[in-house]
C-alpha cells in the first residue's frame, strides 16, 4: 500500500512543485524594516526556529521535538490577573523533558478580548510577564494568534466574508494586533514560530448553506444571528492567510510560519472540486494539502487523531503510512512537517489510548517528523476527554514525550536557557 501511495504522490508534486504557489515574486516583500540578519550570516542566529534547505533549524542546528498544546496556559491571566499558574505549568513541563507549547495568544470568543480592547497596556504587561517566564524556563512559544475563526470579524462587527476582503476593518484588525505582538517580541528567543490561527480550513467547502457558519452566542460576544455571509468561503481564508503571513515577514523574515490547519479532510479535494463527500486520492488529497500551506508559509501543518486510520484513501491508510505520505509531501515540498495536534480522548479507554499515543510518538521518531505537539495540557474543561496533568491518570503522556525527546535529541537537558528580554 506504501508504494501505491507515494507512486501517485510522486506524480502530483511533480506538477504541484512545477507551479507556483502562494505569493508571486512581486507580491513579497521587497527589504524587511527589522535589522536581523539572515540565519548564518555573519554569525547572527534566528532567536526562534527557522528553515533551511527544507530542514527545521535552532541554533544552527537541525531540530527535532515534541511539545504539547498548552491551549489556556496565557488566556487564563487575561481572565484573573491573579492567575498565574501557568508559572507552575511551565515549570513540571520543564522537569518532564517538554521543549515547546503551542497557545492561543488570547481568547477565544469576542468577549475574552476584552482586556486588550479595553487596556492595551495591562494586556501587554501580562503577555510580557508569561513571556519571560518562558525564556527563564528555556521553554519554546508557538503562539496561535486568531485561534477562533469568527472574533476577529465579530469584534469590528463584520460578517465572515470579509476575511476575503484585504480593505475590510477585519483586516486591519488583524494587521493592528499582529504589528504589535510580532513587533514586540521579535527578538524572544521564547518565540519559536508564528502560527495564523486554528483549524480555518475546516470551515470551507462544506455542503449547505449552515456549514461552516460559527456559532452565534450573544452572551460571548458575537452577534446575535448570522447571515449567509457568514459562512466561510475558500477564498476569503486564503486571502486572510495571505495577508497574515506577508505582514509576518515583513516584520520577522525567518521565523517558521505555520497557517495552524488541520489535516484536509478526507474528501476535500472532491468537496472544493465537486462539492460532494467522495473519498480523495491519496495524489488528490497530497495536492490539497499543499494548496493548505502555501508560500510563504514554510511548513506543513497537520492535526491528527484516532479514527484518521480509517477515513484516508482506498485501500484505506495506517496511521503511520498517513504520517508517511504528510512527511513525504512535506519533504519534497523543502517545508518541515508540524504535527500540531494529535491526541487521545478517554472515550477510547486506557489501553487503546495508550496504543495511540506512543503508537504515535513512535511513528514520529522513526520518521523523522521534526515537529509534533500533543493535544492537550491542564485544559480542565477536558478533563472527562484529553486533559493531561502531572497529577492525573494519563500523566504518563507526559513521560512518554519526555522519552520521545530524548531519543531524537540525546537528553532533555540539552534545552537551551534564554537570557534575552521578553519585549523590545
Amino acid at each position: 500500500m506504501k508504494h501505491i501511495f507515494m507512486a501517485m504522490i510522486i506524480v502530483v508534486l511533480s506538477n504541484a512543485l512545477a507551479a507556483p504557489r502562494g505569493l508571486a515574486a512581486s507580491d513579497q516583500p521587497a527589504s524587511s524594516p527589522t535589522t536581523l540578519a539572515r540565519p548564518g550570516a555573519g554569525g547572527a542566529k534566528c532567536p526562534g526556529l527557522y528553515v533551511q534547505d527544507g530542514v527545521l533549524m535552532k541554533d544552527g542546528r537541525p531540530y527535532r521535538g515534541v511539545g504539547i498544546n498548552y491551549y489556556s496556559a496565557f488566556n487564563r491571566v487575561l481572565h484573573d490577573p491573579a492567575d498565574t499558574s501557568y508559572r507552575q505549568g511551565l515549570a513540571s513541563l520543564r522537569s518532564a523533558g517538554v521543549p515547546f507549547i503551542r497557545f492561543s495568544s488570547n481568547g477565544f470568543w469576542p468577549a475574552e478580548w476584552k482586556l486588550y480592547m479595553k487596556d492595551r497596556g495591562q494586556f501587554f504587561s501580562r503577555l510580557d510577564a508569561f513571556v519571560r517566564e518562558a525564556e527563564g524556563l528555556g521553554i519554546g512559544l508557538v503562539p496561535s494568534l486568531f485561534w477562533q475563526f469568527s472574533t476577529p470579524p465579530d469584534l469590528v462587527g463584520e460578517p465572515m466574508d470579509q476575511w476575503g476582503n484585504p480593505d475590510s476593518k477585519t483586516h486591519a484588525f488583524m494587521r493592528e494586533y499582529v504589528r504589535a505582538v510580532v513587533t514586540r517580541y521579535l527578538d524572544s528567543p521564547a518565540i519559536w514560530a508564528w502560527e495564523f490561527g486554528n483549524e480555518f480550513r475546516l470551515q470551507v467547502d462544506l455542503p449547505g448553506q449552515d456549514k461552516g457558519v460559527p456559532a452565534a452566542v450573544p452572551q460571548l460576544g458575537t452577534p446575535a444571528t448570522r447571515s449567509p455571509r457568514d459562512k466561510m468561503q475558500r477564498s476569503a481564508v486564503e486571502c486572510a492567510q495571505r495577508e497574515f503571513a506577508r505582514l509576518v515577514r515583513q516584520i520577522d523574515p525567518y521565523r517558521v510560519l505555520v497557517t495552524g490547519d488541520s489535516s484536509p479532510r478526507c474528501s476535500a479535494y472532491h468537496l472544493h472540486t465537486k462539492g460532494a463527500w467522495d473519498r480523495d486520492t491519496p495524489a488528490q488529497w497530497a495536492a490539497m494539502l499543499l494548496r493548505d500551506n502555501p508560500d510563504p508559509y514554510d511548513s506543513i501543518s497537520i492535526h491528527i487523531y484516532p479514527e484518521a486510520d480509517r477515513e484516508f484513501f482506498e485501500p484505506r491508510a495506517s496511521l503511520p503510512d498517513l504520517l508517511r505520505v504528510c512527511q513525504d509531501v512535506a519533504a519534497a515540498a523543502g517545508k518541515p512537517l508540524f504535527v500540531g495536534e494529535f491526541g487521545a480522548s478517554r472515550e477510547l479507554g486506557a489501553d487503546r489510548a495508550k496504543q495511540y499515543v506512543v503508537g504515535m510518538l513512535d511513528a514520529i521518531v522513526d520518521l523523522r517528523i521534526p515537529l509534533a505537539a500533543l493535544w492537550v495540557y491542564d485544559l480542565p474543561m477536558q478533563d472527562d476527554s484529553y486533559n493531561v496533568t502531572p497529577a492525573n491518570d494519563r500523566s504518563w503522556m507526559l513521560d512518554a514525550i519526555g522519552q520521545a525527546n530524548r531519543r531524537v535529541q540525546g537528553s532533555a537537558s540539552s534545552m537551551p536557557v534564554a537570557t534575552r528580554p521578553a519585549s523590545r
